[in-house]
């Protein structure tokens, strides 16, 4: 693509060379012209050809300029027009193939840009788009295709390389969503804006029905991006064929989902956090189970999807706070300690404009102190602006005295601006940051830095997904402050919670076995 490009400016430069030497070519026999014209018409033909020559040499010029057609890009910042981008990822992931090379398509889709066009005029808005174009392309090779496929939407495919994997891919949405949701500054006012990315490894594509210009690695990252924007603001998603099952599911589904949750199957189920240093329980974080009585245990990412269509995640974040206070009040009177619980909230229960005072009255009538009830918000939930209904709550609910945890950290587009802002105490390492970190050094220094970040900005930390001992260790020995996982404890129903903190417990009093003989 690159090639047909550079081939296309040549022809024009090639056209406007002989325009332009056509017009010298005039100037140059003018003279003779003259002299010509003078003897066959007299001082009539001599001024005509004076005052003909050079306007001829001029519209030689301009014309070819008027009535060329215009390029058929109109991409922003040097980005490659739809056309181009998909003529050129076609010939990538052509390449890729013949040569058993890996690639990947990514679709980046800027959320909620009507309502930003409004708030902040067109005009503005183009030039954050400018913006957002160059950033993208700083954070790429070269050879590597950006483009822009329409007013909001950006596609980026990579060169074809020997090694890609989906955390290589993930991480780079991540950077990507981060940086654009970096503050862009037009005309004295902050912009902020959160993307919605979607992509397509080459192999993992389906057969789908697209047009003629573009792969179906595009298509289906198309696709992908669709299921980001349907999740929540700033979501990341790679492609799935199974989630187009689940999507087609998901309608006929939503009023299951629903009448489970009003009939009491979707339940806070508990997974527990402990201390590196100590070993003791510190916490548990509350998710949300669903056992249909004759399916079975459905998954989370099913009936969540079904639950926010039916604009239900209201009443789920009422179910969870009712479960999590109700368990903490048991395990008081039980006489164990569980300092506190944590409860994920996404985008659409942050903007209810009355949380705060519902979580509020929901302290009180369960009389549970507010630090230990802990806001979980993932990476994606970003305001707006400082006076936006998420922000206000989550700032609302720090000055009640919740504690706020930053969820999946690593995977989304966190600011260090937004974690100041929404005061978060904690950051949540996210599990693929985790997995294998014990036998992998690029895992290790990921995690390091991290950890070295969370220190300079005084922020606990806790690692998602430890499944192993190596991995367990590993994590202390750099300084995270708490983990989480199935290596510690699987999430269970709250009846269950009992008998594994009292063997766990016990196993923290229990004397080493060290130096006894084998028996």
């Amino acid at each position: 693509m690159a090639k047909e490009t550079k081939n296309t400016s040549m022809r024009s430069a090639h056209q406007r060379f002989l325009s332009n030497g056509t017009a010298v070519g005039l100037m140059v026999l003018t003279p003779a012209l003259c002299l010509l014209a003078y003897w066959l018409g007299g001082e009539m033909g001599l001024t005509l050809v004076a005052i003909g020559t050079p306007i001829l040499a001029g519209l030689n010029i301009l014309l070819p300029r008027l009535v060329m057609p215009a390029p058929t890009t109109w991409s922003r910042a040097g980005t490659l027009s739809p056309t181009e981008f998909h003529a050129a990822a076609r010939e990538y992931m052509g390449a890729a193939r013949t040569a058993g090379r890996k690639a990947v398509i990514f679709m980046i889709a800027i959320d909620d840009f009507p309502d930003l066009v409004n708030r902040y005029g067109r005009g503005a808005m183009d030039k954050v788009l400018d913006e957002c174009s160059l950033r993208i392309a700083s954070m790429v090779r070269k050879d590597d295709l950006v483009g822009t496929l329409d007013t909001s939407i950006f596609g980026l495919c990579l060169t074809p390389q020997s090694s890609l994997d989906l955390e290589t891919c993930l991480e780079l949405a991540g950077r990507i969503a981060g940086n654009l949701a970096e503050p862009f500054s037009i005309d004295g006012t902050s912009v902020y804006l959160t993307a919605s990315i979607g992509f397509c490894q080459l192999g993992r594509e389906s057969a789908v029905t697209t047009v003629d210009e573009m792969d179906p690695v595009a298509a289906c990252a198309i696709e992908a991006m669709g299921h980001a924007q349907a999740s929540s603001h700033g979501s990341i998603r790679a492609y799935n064929h199974k989630a187009r099952a689940v999507s087609d599911r998901s309608e006929t589904g939503a009023d299951d989902a629903v009448e489970a949750l009003e009939n009491g199957e979707i339940v806070a189920w508990f997974q527990p956090q402990i201390s590196t240093d100590t070993g003791k329980i510190t916490g548990f974080e509350a998710l949300a189970r669903w056992i249909h009585p004759t399916r079975g245990p459905i998954a989370p990412a099913e009936f969540l999807p079904q639950l926010e269509a039916a604009h239900r995640m209201g009443r789920l974040s009422e179910v969870m706070i009712y479960h999590a206070f109700t368990s903490m009040r048991a395990w008081d009177q039980a006489g164990v300690d569980v300092h506190q619980v944590g409860i994920n909230f996404s985008s659409a229960e942050l903007s209810d404009p009355n949380l705060v005072e519902k979580i509020s009255w929901e302290l009180d009538r369960f009389e549970i102190a507010p630090e230990r009830m802990v806001v979980e918000i993932l990476e994606t939930v970003v305001a707006d602006g400082p006076d936006d209904v998420i922000t206000r709550n989550i700032q609302g609910l720090r000055m009640l005295g919740c504690s706020i945890d930053l969820d999946d950290f690593g995977t989304g587009h966190a600011s260090l601006n937004s974690i100041r802002r929404f005061g978060v105490g904690r950051i949540k390492i996210d599990r693929s940051f985790v997995m294998k970190s014990d036998r992998d050094a690029d895992q290790q220094r990921m995690i390091r830095a991290i950890l070295t970040m969370a220190e300079k900005l005084d922020l606990e930390t806790l690692a998602e997904g430890v499944e192993t001992v190596g991995e367990h260790s590993l994590l202390a020995q750099l300084g995270c402050t708490h983990v989480q996982g199935y290596g510690i404890g699987k999430p269970m129903p709250f009846d269950q919670t009992l008998g594994w903190i009292r063997s766990h417990n016990a196993k923290l009093q229990a004397p080493p076995d060290i130096g006894r003989a084998a028996g």
